[in-house]
């Protein structure tokens, strides 16, 4: 964390993701060879996502797939609720 605040940042969030992962991945009993296999995804971007947190998202989606929680992902950037009526002004706008 960021010394000066108590928020998170990003790089925060991107290692607790890959920790999260790596345990998962460890409760599966599955090697990172075979969730490499099993995923798509080579055994070099898997390695630099368990330690340093980077992967693209098109990886990641397909590692959680494997390990069966990509519905995780479906709140992601969910829009607020209550905000329909603006929505409404932005497609209105588009129509004309």
């Amino acid at each position: 964390m960021n010394k000066y605040s108590v928020d998170k940042l990003p790089r925060d969030v991107r290692l607790e993701i890959a920790n999260k992962h790596k345990k998962l991945r460890k409760q599966r009993g599955l090697s990172q060879m075979e969730l490499a296999e099993r995923s798509g995804v080579s055994l070099g971007s898997l390695k630099r996502f368990e330690t340093k947190g980077q992967v693209s998202l098109e990886s990641l989606l397909k590692l959680v797939f494997v390990l069966g929680r990509l519905s995780d992902f479906e709140s992601v950037l969910k829009p607020d609720k209550g905000l329909e009526h603006i929505e409404k002004l932005f497609d209105s706008k588009k129509k004309s």
